[in-house]
């Protein structure tokens, strides 16, 4: 089978170790469910893993992807929940078992013909999702999921502030919380992008660092140093802020004066439960709102994906297709 790998690691240039190559179907294992791929997505993840960050290198060579829609063994369509770990190691909840490894991290991922995974992670599609919308899902969209529902509980009627509009995790949660029936604002640097986040229900979008027309009961945060003082200036007292990612960097000041005085809250998130996938999905049945796309690309064109996500070209998700079976036969 056709499948793309982080074949070496580079801070400076990622992608002279993302390479295509064919490698053996997985081996059918117990307790554990093959998925024939149809769709992934890019994630920040993938790439970090092509720098060396996070990803130690005696884990090199391993197959990219944390992300996955297609087929199980019987035919049926599914999507993967991405977190490989035990739910009673973590009190209930599979993100907080120590040992828990997103797809890609310990196991071969999902840019590939083929997706070897626990059974427990395969979750029936809806026929009323696409291959190509399923498989922006379980990562990014998830992740935005459990920062809004479980760590911030927001409301109806909450102020929300959405820092970097355009990525993956942000455009997700401006379209979840507005669906939600909050107010939403959101800031970018680039203008086409606080464009597209008008339309995906934000009640305004600001230039990075602008003022806000009012303060905000949460701010989810995934860009780290370049916007955590705006965050905070932005969350009223007692408000809170629920971050899952630094992109920008994750040595911000750290304002401890301002947090402990004005009592606001400061939240770890990460990507979400199995639990919350589902959740999520009956949200999107609910409301009618659905992924942003920026582009699919074909697995051989893979490359591209990536150099867009680097040149912050992209608005939404890069979506990789594979040749559907049902579209062969």
């Amino acid at each position: 089978m056709r499948a793309a790998f982080a074949d070496s690691q580079s801070d400076t240039d990622p992608l002279s170790g993302l390479v295509l190559r064919e490698v053996p179907k997985p081996s059918p294992r117990p307790g554990w469910s093959t998925v024939r791929v149809v769709a992934s997505s890019l994630n920040m993840h993938d790439l970090w893993t092509l720098r060396g960050v996070g990803h130690p290198p005696e884990r090199i060579p391993i197959i990219l992807g944390c992300d996955a829609a297609g087929y199980d063994e019987a035919g049926n369509e599914v999507i993967i929940h991405p977190v490989i770990a035990d739910p009673d190691a973590g009190h209930g909840d599979e993100t907080l078992d120590p040992n828990r490894a997103l797809l890609s991290e310990q196991h071969n991922g999902a840019f590939a013909e083929y997706l070897s995974v626990p059974t427990r992670n395969v979750v029936p599609k809806p026929a009323w999702l696409s291959f190509e919308q399923a498989a922006c899902l379980p990562v990014a969209w998830t992740t935005a999921y459990r920062m809004l529902f479980t760590q911030a509980v927001i409301r109806p009627g909450d102020r929300v502030l959405v820092q970097g509009a355009g990525g993956g995790v942000a455009s997700a949660a401006i379209s979840l919380a507005a669906a939600a029936g909050a107010v939403v604002y959101a800031t970018s640097r680039s203008e086409r992008k606080r464009a597209e986040a008008l339309t995906w229900g934000a009640r305004a979008v600001l230039p990075t660092g602008e003022r806000l027309p009012e303060r905000v009961d949460v701010v989810i945060e995934t860009v780290g140093e370049a916007t955590w003082s705006h965050s905070l200036r932005s969350l009223r007292p007692g408000g809170t802020l629920v971050i899952a990612g630094a992109t920008s960097g994750t040595n911000p000041p750290a304002e401890l004066s301002r947090i402990f005085y004005l009592q606001q809250r400061i939240l770890g998130s990460t990507g979400g439960t199995r639990g919350e996938l589902l959740g999520l999905l009956r949200l999107l049945e609910a409301t009618g709102v659905r992924p942003v796309i920026d582009r699919t690309l074909p697995l051989e064109e893979i490359h591209k994906g990536f150099q867009l996500m680097i040149d912050g070209e992209l608005t939404g998700k890069v979506v990789i297709t594979l040749p559907d079976p049902k579209d062969l036969s």
